[in-house]
């Protein structure tokens, strides 16, 4: 259908310009939530029907994004200034090495390994001996011939990929990913591959003892201004030695880990059963303590050395900051709790590491948003809709809002700007495709009589929130609106605080009506809690899944038992007449283990304790389930009020004999019993009875400094 032919419209036009409704918009209260806080979904074969259905294949590839490089030879200048004594890598401080890394650079994420020996023999050629003193500071470490610097992955005599694939993901997800070229350096290639003069960074990551041959080797490195870092490694040199502690051998302990600032961080990682100790005799290093352990002998766990008079420095950790939590043998769930609380602290230490080693861990661009598809899980709704839309956009298929304009058009317009505030729409289904989302299993999964039924589907937008603005309020109810989103890059949170939200994560907008004149309408606050409901029920109502700790906490996040948070709700309400037109925007984190925690995380948690082999869930099955269970909560509560879903709240949510204060941090404590008939919490507070309270609207809590109403 091509919107742009005028004749399509000209019935359309004569009809709006005899009908101009003017509505008046009341806004309400909105209840806001926090947004889920940010790896990529993939394909499971699931079950059909209230299990879950069939999911699309598996996620495939990315594509590399390979930016064009240019002769940036004469981008060298003689007049850069010299790097910090602690930072030899010249890229991160000269202004002119950042041009010619800029124009030089390009992305080989994911080439082979056996690409090593070929990407040095570019860096043969000698350079004039008046660009000496700038190769000296590090500038010899960019591949000239426009290759990226290289990271190397050791693992000794190791053959198992999926190590290297462990080291090289945490590498991924912590520096300037396009940037930097990670492969693997194998042991046969230390002596023979010309890789010393052609790499940054040298990762030791293997337990073996090193042989005098390569141990020489790593030295010759580090004597050219090469960073090495060792994870667990048994590699050392003068001025520092490894001492074995088996007590502490796989042991999850607290370290407290210095900073660049001088601050102190805490953490828990799993250690390796070594320790470092300070050899007592001279030496050309220099040796200084990043960790210990929290013990009574304050074991020392991470040391920065330097070497040499080129800028060599290596960081050894006995710590195990390569390896998150599905790649350790976790014995026991407090083990599991303490690393998973953990995560982003060790995020947090792994980055100022590879930082002070002279890699750039700047976030990467955000990405470009990118065309909106309208899709229906029914093929009749989907052609009703677009009858509809007819009459209801212009000439040129545009349907303004002050929000997003839509227009909508049968394929791809590759000319056409998409912005925040214009984006274009194809209605076209037969041309979707997309590796993140899968229509069949959304269609598999969706169970609704209304909700759901047209999506506006993209890879990435601003916020969801923002897509249905100009549909809602005079689309026809039986045409329920949800827009679903792989990536977000302004994501909505409460206080108006933004998100970027990253693959992996369910994210969507739904579209409800609700008659002002009826239960709910009288208790529009209850939507945000049947909302969390229905997220946590869309995964343990799944015969196999009853038993995964996810929660609800009041008023509005989903929680990992009461430690973590994986998702969230934000609520928007417009009364107009009689009719409440309410936005729930939702995000939950069903496959971003890091750096925080996601629902795959607990499911294979639940496996390993309980030997069972319960499949991962994708984003568009839990989507779809979450609106399928929301819709029959939303009937219940029309009949039967409050009291025909509290029992389920109850049974999932984390507050039952929870104490909180009143007013401010020193104030009363109060007892948390329940939530009253129009969704506020109720405290029993000793001699005064049970109240309902309300957040002071300025915690980041909503547990914090609660406030009891005055009533007149």
């Amino acid at each position: 259908m091509e919107w742009c032919h005028t004749r399509l419209f000209e019935s359309t036009l004569k009809e709006l310009a005899q009908v101009a409704p003017s509505v008046k918009e009341q806004s309400v209260s909105s209840t806001q939530m926090d947004e889920v806080t940010p790896g990529a979904t993939f394909g499971t074969t699931v079950k059909s029907g209230l299990g879950v259905a069939e999911s699309a294949g598996q996620e495939k590839s990315k594509l590399e994004k390979e930016s064009e490089h240019e002769d940036a030879s004469n981008s060298l200048s003689d007049k850069e200034t010299g790097a910090g004594d602690h930072h030899h890598l010249h890229l991160s401080s000269c202004h002119e090495c950042l041009q010619l890394e800029n124009s030089t650079i390009e992305s080989v994420r994911f080439a082979s390994a056996e690409n090593i020996p070929e990407l040095s023999n570019d860096c043969n050629s000698k350079l004039e001996e008046k660009n000496d003193d700038c190769l000296a500071r590090g500038i010899k470490r960019v591949n000239l011939a426009g290759k990226p610097p290289n990271v190397l992955i050791y693992l000794g005599s190791e053959t198992a990929k999926v190590k290297f694939e462990q080291v090289k993901s945490i590498l991924q997800e912590c520096i300037d990913a396009d940037s930097y070229a990670i492969y693997e350096l194998h042991e046969e290639q230390v002596l023979k591959a010309p890789w010393i003069d052609n790499s940054l960074l040298l990762i030791i990551a293997t337990e073996e003892p090193i042989s005098e041959e390569h141990h020489k080797q790593f030295m010759k490195f580090l004597s050219k201004g090469g960073k090495i870092l060792g994870f667990s490694s048994s590699f050392t040199f003068d001025g520092i030695q490894i001492k074995r502690k088996s007590k502490l051998k796989k042991t999850v302990h607290e370290l407290v880990v210095s900073k660049m600032d001088s601050t102190e961080i805490k953490l828990n990682l799993l250690v390796s059963g070594c320790i470092f100790e300070e050899v007592m005799k001279e030496s050309t290093s220099k040796v200084k303590t990043l960790s210990r352990l929290n013990n009574a002998d304050k074991d020392t766990v991470i040391v920065h050395l330097t070497y040499g008079d080129s800028g060599g420095e290596a960081i050894l950790s006995q710590a195990h900051l390569e390896l998150d939590i599905n790649s350790m043998d976790v014995q026991t769930e407090e083990d599991f709790n303490l690393l998973k609380i953990s995560n982003t602290k060790r995020y947090e230490v792994l980055k100022e590491i590879l930082i002070s080693l002279g890699l750039s861990c700047e976030l990467s661009e955000i990405p470009m948003l990118t065309p909106i598809y309208l899709l229906s899980s029914d093929e009749e709704i989907h052609l009703a809709f677009l009858k509809w839309l007819e009459g209801n956009v212009d000439a040129e298929g545009l349907r303004a809002s002050s929000k997003v304009s839509l227009k909508f058009v049968s394929s791809c317009e590759s000319k056409m700007e998409i912005t925040p505030s214009f984006m274009q729409v194809i209605t076209e289904m037969g041309s979707f495709s997309s590796e993140h989302f899968s229509l069949k299993t959304y269609q598999q999964n969706l169970q609704t009589k209304k909700l759901g039924k047209i999506l506006l589907f993209t890879e990435v937008t601003t916020t969801t929130m923002n897509l249905l603005d100009g549909l809602m309020f005079e689309l026809p109810e039986e045409m329920g609106l949800i827009a679903i989103a792989v990536r977000q890059t302004q994501g909505k949170g409460r206080g108006g605080n933004v998100w970027l939200s990253p693959v992996g994560c369910a994210l969507s907008t739904l579209h409800i009506t609700i008659p002002l004149h009826s239960n709910l309408g009288q208790r529009i606050p209850f939507i945000q809690h049947l909302v969390s409901l229905a997220v946590v029920e869309s995964v343990r109502s799944i015969p196999g899944y009853e038993d995964i700790d996810l929660r609800v906490k009041w008023p509005n996040d989903i929680y990992y038992s009461d430690l973590m948070k994986l998702g969230g709700v934000l609520v928007n309400s417009t009364l107009i007449e009689t009719t409440f037109h309410i936005l729930i925007g939702f995000g939950i984190n069903v496959n971003n283990s890091n750096p925080t925690i996601c629902i795959n995380d607990l499911i294979r948690k639940f496996n390993k304790e309980e030997g069972t082999k319960l499949k991962a869930l994708t984003t568009d099955c839990l989507i779809a389930r979450t609106v399928t269970v929301l819709e029959r909560l939303i009937d219940i509560f029309q009949e039967k009020g409050p009291n025909g879903v509290l029992p389920r709240y109850y049974k999932y949510w984390v507050h039952s004999g929870k104490q909180v204060h009143l007013h401010n941090e020193e104030g009363p404590i109060a007892w948390i019993v329940g939530i009253d008939d129009y969704g506020f919490l109720q405290v029993h507070e000793e001699g005064k009875g049970v109240v309902s309270v309300h957040p002071d609207g300025n915690s980041f809590d909503m547990l914090r400094n609660l406030i009891v109403p005055k009533h007149s």
